[in-house]
C-alpha cells in the first residue's frame, strides 16, 4: 500500500515539475524585454530613482520578497550597498485605512500618488493580468511618468495594455506562474545588481 501511494505522489510531483519547466521555458519569448528590463531599471537608480512593486495575495509576498533582494542582499557572497526598493501595500494600518476610507481597488494607487517620482519603476504583478488595483495603480504611474514593468500571466489579461513593458508567463496554473515570476525577478534584480557594481 505505501509503494502505491508513493508511486501516486511521485507521479504529481513529476508533472508538477514539468509544469514548472514549460512556465519557466516560456521566459524564453520575452528575453528581449527581461533584458530590456535590467537595463532600464538600472538607469532610473542611477538617477536617483527607486523599484516600487505591487501585488496580491503570493504577488504581494513575491513584491516583497525582491524588495528585501535590493534592499539588503540578493547573492551571499556580493556585498554592495542597498538598493532603494518598497512594496505599496507595507502594513496593515495603511491596507485597512484605504480599503474602509476609500477603496480596496485604490490600495496601491493612493500610496503611488505620494510616494512615486518620475524617476522610478513600478512593477507590477498580477498572475490573472485583472486586477483592478493594479490597473488603478499603472493609471497613476502613467499619470506620474514613472516606467512601468509586468510581471504577469496567462495571457496578459487586461493591465497589459497598460504597462510600458508587459513581461507575460504564457501558463494558466496560478502556483507555476508565481514559480516564474520570482525566478524572472531574481533573474532582472542580479542583472541589475552586477551593472551597478561594474559601474
Amino acid at each position: 500500500m505505501e509503494e502505491e501511494v508513493f508511486g501516486k505522489n511521485q507521479h504529481n510531483l513529476e508533472n508538477s515539475l514539468q509544469e514548472s519547466i514549460k512556465a519557466k521555458i516560456t521566459l524564453l519569448d520575452i528575453k528581449e524585454d527581461i533584458n530590456k528590463s535590467i537595463k532600464i531599471i538600472y538607469k532610473k537608480i542611477k538617477l536617483g530613482g527607486k523599484v516600487l512593486l505591487c501585488g496580491n495575495g503570493g504577488s504581494a509576498a513575491d513584491a516583497q520578497h525582491l524588495a528585501a533582494e535590493f534592499l539588503v542582499r540578493l547573492r551571499p557572497k556580493v556585498n554592495r550597498h542597498s538598493i532603494p526598493a518598497m512594496t505599496l501595500a507595507q502594513d496593515t494600518s495603511t491596507i485597512t485605512a484605504c480599503g474602509n476610507d476609500y477603496s480596496y481597488d485604490d490600495i496601491f494607487a493612493r500610496n503611488l500618488s505620494s510616494l512615486g517620482s518620475r524617476n522610478d519603476v513600478l512593477i507590477a504583478i498580477s498572475t490573472s493580468g485583472n486586477s483592478k488595483n493594479i490597473i488603478k495603480a499603472l493609471k497613476e504611474a502613467k499619470r506620474k511618468n514613472i516606467f512601468s514593468i509586468g510581471f504577469l500571466g496567462c495571457d496578459g489579461g487586461k493591465i497589459k495594455k497598460f504597462c510600458d513593458i508587459p513581461l507575460i508567463i504564457d501558463h494558466y496554473t496560478t502556483a507555476r506562474i508565481q514559480e516564474s515570476h520570482i525566478f524572472m525577478g531574481h533573474h532582472i534584480f542580479e542583472g541589475v545588481e552586477d551593472l551597478l557594481i561594474k559601474n
